[in-house]
């Protein structure tokens, strides 16, 4: 294993710890407060059950697009899968990365999530010059993004910012979201 493979891995398993602590500590809940409160029944009625993709599949997901990239000679991507709602479960920012890489994955697998198909094909249905959907907050319709789906319901996106084409972005961010459709985590 190369040196700069093993940093990688290094930086990346104390990213993807951190993120589990405090993933962890947010589903803890708050501490107990006093005043009014509902105990809530756990009834189908009232609660909405939902697949999410765990941490270890969301960190194969970005070493796996990170990789490829950096093999197709592309190593100032950022890569970040969240949640259908946006939230991000795993961020891995290459060398040299520049800043404006991390919204722009993030954005790129929110729209992607958001609307259960590639960045790619979104793009091409925004025309005319009144407003769109692209002119939702956190959303971006440019090429990088690709929904991860269970049982085909999205249920998070992988993006990709950085390469000078989003075709290039695309294919890293479906490097990534391979990764794991062939573990049964996605489809």
């Amino acid at each position: 294993m190369k040196k700069s493979t093993k940093v990688l891995a290094a930086a990346a398993a104390g990213a993807l710890a951190l993120t589990a602590g405090v993933t962890a500590a947010a589903n803890a809940g708050p501490a107990p407060t006093a005043g009014p409160a509902a105990d809530i029944q756990p009834v189908p009625e009232n609660l909405v059950q939902q697949n999410r993709i765990s941490v270890g599949a969301s960190a194969k997901a970005v070493q796996a697009a990170l990789a490829t990239c950096q093999a197709d000679k592309l190593p100032f991507v950022t890569v970040a899968v969240v949640d259908r709602f946006g939230t991000v479960q795993a961020l891995l920012r290459g060398d040299n990365a520049a800043e404006h890489t991390i919204e722009a994955a993030q954005q790129k697998a929110y729209t992607a999530a958001a609307f259960g198909a590639p960045t790619s094909e979104l793009a091409k249905r925004i025309n005319g010059s009144g407003p769109s959907i692209a002119d939702l907050p956190g959303t971006l319709f440019l090429a990088g993004g690709v929904p991860l789906k269970v049982n085909g319901v999205s249920v998070a996106g992988i993006g990709v910012g950085g390469a000078p084409d989003g075709a290039l972005d695309e294919a890293c961010a479906a490097a990534g979201a391979e990764t794991i459709a062939g573990a049964g985590a996605t489809k």
